[in-house]
């Protein structure tokens, strides 16, 4: 593992326990940005570090008993409490980093990733990856429940101009790594952005 792997990892290891208790009311913006992802029934999806499982429950009933889910975490104290939550009854959970997939190419209808964009070690690399695994035409959400001016100042910062999650830094990275930027908000009370897998 390198070192940024290792880092994350002990980062969210120390979390796992009570983070679900520290963010009690992200639920329904998960649910609504799961809805904007426009899954049907029988869609095959992947919650990108999936973290305690949260997004799920939403994603399982968007694409029914017919469909596939699955949750890829780093972090197997992270799968622990998506396990202990019941949560790895609405997917299949992977131990696994997202820089390497355990996933055939094109196989898959869409991603989510709740948070996940901050965490890549090598972010065109590893969209690349998740691009890879995707099939054509195919949707990517990047989402955090609250928007970047929000999640900066809980953190006591500043948004910089280097900020990845920006508009003008987010185009470029994701389409010099196979998708297209279709929709970006931008908000207080959340941050969704939305891609299509180029052909």
């Amino acid at each position: 593992m390198s070192d940024e792997q290792t880092r994350v990892q002990e980062f969210f290891t120390a979390r796992a326990a009570d983070w679900d208790s520290r963010f009690p009311d992200d639920g329904p913006a998960y649910a609504a940005a799961v809805a904007e992802l426009g899954l049907r029934a029988g869609d095959r999806v992947l919650d990108a570090g999936c973290g305690t499982g949260r997004a799920l429950p939403p994603l399982r009933a968007a694409v029914g008993t017919s469909g596939m889910v699955l949750g890829a975490d780093l972090t197997p104290a992270m799968l622990r409490e998506a396990v202990r939550a019941g949560r790895d009854r609405d997917g299949h959970l992977l131990l696994t980093d997202v820089a390497a997939l355990p996933l055939r190419s094109h196989s898959l209808d869409a991603v989510f990733g709740a948070g996940l964009i901050s965490h890549l070690e090598n972010p065109a690399e590893n969209l690349r990856e998740l691009a890879r695994v995707v099939r054509p035409g195919g949707v990517l959400a990047l989402f955090h429940p609250i928007g970047r001016a929000a999640l900066a100042a809980r953190h006591g910062r500043s948004i910089t101009p280097d900020d990845l999650r920006a508009e003008s830094n987010l185009r470029p990275l994701l389409a010099g790594s196979g998708w297209r930027l279709t929709s970006y908000v931008d908000e207080d009370a959340r941050f969704l952005v939305l891609a299509l897998r180029e052909d």
